[in-house]
């Protein structure tokens, strides 16, 4: 059973913005450190954003610091991706993962490989247009 339900996924221009959801389901869900990866045709997957579900430490990739936001709503075990200022290269299937602490007094240190995710959801794809 896939444990998110992820949403948000679309096409959009350049310069545009989008915002993924990914909501957890099934009462054993432990994975602490959650957030997204996308892969594009051809390439390695990559860590794109990562949240500490217990606290505020987020974790970005280089790629999109400072145009990308991950956010939590605990209450609704919910976490988004707010993407602004998107450009081409962000196109991609975008896959909501979860895994564990991967650090000691940094929690998520770490967490954006492939390596470090335990669940996986089905992706949500985006699009994005010159």
């Amino acid at each position: 059973q896939v444990p998110f339900l992820e949403s948000g996924g679309g096409s959009v221009q350049a310069g545009g913005s989008l915002r993924l959801s990914c909501t957890t389901s099934g009462s054993d869900f432990s994975g602490v450190c959650m957030g997204w990866f996308r892969q594009v045709p051809g390439k390695d997957r990559e860590g794109v954003a990562i949240i500490w579900r217990y606290g505020d430490s987020t974790y970005y990739s280089d790629s999109v610091k400072g145009r990308f936001t991950i956010s939590q709503d605990n209450e609704k075990n919910t976490v988004f991706l707010q993407m602004n200022a998107l450009k081409t290269e962000d196109t991609g299937m975008y896959y909501c993962a979860a895994g564990p602490r991967t650090g000691s007094w940094d929690p998520c240190k770490g967490a954006l490989t492939d390596d470090a995710m335990t669940s996986w959801g089905k992706g949500t794809l985006v699009t994005i247009s010159s």
